[in-house]
């Protein structure tokens, strides 16, 4: 099992030979990112202000969609995280090589590593049909959420564009992130439900990838600033205040979401004892 799971991550001819060619390969020109991020944002706007029609769905068909939906990125979470940390173990010529891709052209961006990464990108633009998906349920659209589908669009070109050092670990901490919050979305959808806790787990879970991206970096910037450098320098600054960004949102989000809600609950529980039947003042 363990060998059949490695030749198809790993050492399968379309894993194996993959090389990023700026122009060649499937979405690797600049002007494609551009345009898709364009057109989300064009279409949300449009679907959001009611310009362009809902589409409307039987609320059991709305369902089996987003089953299906979820069930695809949960697969695709768990196969790119997989997939990163076996093609990192079996390639990686050093321990190093994980947070510090060698600087000066000696990294190219091919291999294994780099097919999953581009999975990944590629996955980005799938991942769009949340948002829709939210639309069609009219449910409340949030700044966070079409932000940060936007936009890691760009980030994803950029880490292969750039070779972008750190890549495998931020690949794999959002993939492995990811396994987590659409298994929570797939069993909300199929009526099982998760003790109320979880939820704010997944926001929480999404605040400690971007502490743990942060704590990564100053691995990276000390073998680039005390040991030769690390290629793909631009892309990470660019990750880096994305995720500053996404940092300050989600947490943001959190204490809106449960934050306000706790103290509103002590508040409750503190009028109870109070003898005010439980009720607000």
């Amino acid at each position: 099992m363990a060998a059949a799971l490695r030749w198809l991550l790993v050492e399968h001819p379309a894993v194996a030979s993959f090389h990023w060619r700026p122009g060649t390969t499937l979405a690797s020109s600049p002007s494609f990112p551009a345009a898709v991020i364009c057109a989300y944002l064009a279409t949300v706007l449009l679907l959001h202000r009611r310009v362009l029609p809902l589409p409307s769905l039987p609320p059991r068909a709305l369902r089996a969609v987003s089953a299906l939906h979820n069930c695809v990125l949960l697969a695709l979470s768990a196969a790119m995280a997989a997939g990163c940390v076996l093609s990192a173990a079996a390639t990686a010529p050093s321990p190093r090589w994980v947070f510090c891709f060698p600087p000066g052209g000696a990294t190219e961006a091919s291999g294994p590593v780099f097919f999953w990464a581009h999975v990944f990108y590629l996955s980005k633009m799938y991942e769009l049909g949340d948002t829709l998906l939210i639309l069609v349920a009219r449910r409340p659209l949030t700044l966070l959420h079409v932000y940060h589908h936007a936009v890691v669009i760009a980030m994803c070109y950029l880490w292969l564009a750039t070779r972008q050092s750190l890549m495998p670990v931020a690949l794999v901490t959002n993939a492995a992130v990811h396994v987590v919050m659409y298994a929570y979305y797939l069993c909300c959808t199929l009526g099982l439900r998760w003790p109320p806790r979880w939820k704010r787990a997944v926001t929480e879970l999404q605040i400690l990838q971007f502490l743990f991206s942060f704590a990564a970096s100053v691995v990276m910037l000390w073998f680039h600033f005390a040991a030769g450098g690390c290629e793909g320098m631009a892309g990470w600054a660019f990750n880096a205040v994305f995720n500053a960004s996404l940092l300050a949102l989600f947490l943001d989000f959190h204490g809106a979401a449960y934050a306000a809600k706790a103290k509103a609950n002590k508040k409750n529980t503190t009028n109870g004892n109070n003898g005010n039947g439980g009720k607000s003042e």
